[in-house]
């Protein structure tokens, strides 16, 4: 089963991390992908949430809003897509993302549908 883990963290306090810090997280989760190994579906870091746009439709009008949103303490920083037996197994993994240190991972069921083709 597919799970995604959305990786949250305060992005203030991530931008004051020094480069070399920064350069040392992200060898963990270098190492982390190999160690999955086929597990590890796929997964990126997020821009911050000043670049981000928020689409909406209501009665048939667009509405565009440009980020942040929210006022959280936490936001959402990239995220990770991994195949794993079960929820339990998702869960360990999860406490393995470095990010869990500092921030949370919310780890969440994908939905998958079977494709369907057109004649």
């Amino acid at each position: 089963m597919q799970y995604l883990m959305m990786i949250y963290l305060n992005e203030s306090e991530f931008a004051k991390t020094s480069e070399a810090d920064k350069a040392k997280l992200y060898q963990e989760f270098g190492k982390l992908r190999e160690e999955l190994g086929s597990k590890f579906v796929g997964g990126n870091q997020l821009q911050p949430t000043t670049t981000a746009t928020l689409v909406r439709v209501r009665d048939g009008k667009r509405l565009v809003t440009e980020g942040p949103f929210a006022e959280t303490k936490e936001q959402l920083g990239g995220y990770l897509l991994i195949d794993a037996k079960d929820l339990d197994e998702a869960i360990s993994i999860a406490a393995r993302v470095p990010v869990a240190r500092h921030g949370s991972i919310e780890v969440r069921p994908v939905v998958v549908r079977a494709q369907v083709t057109q004649a």
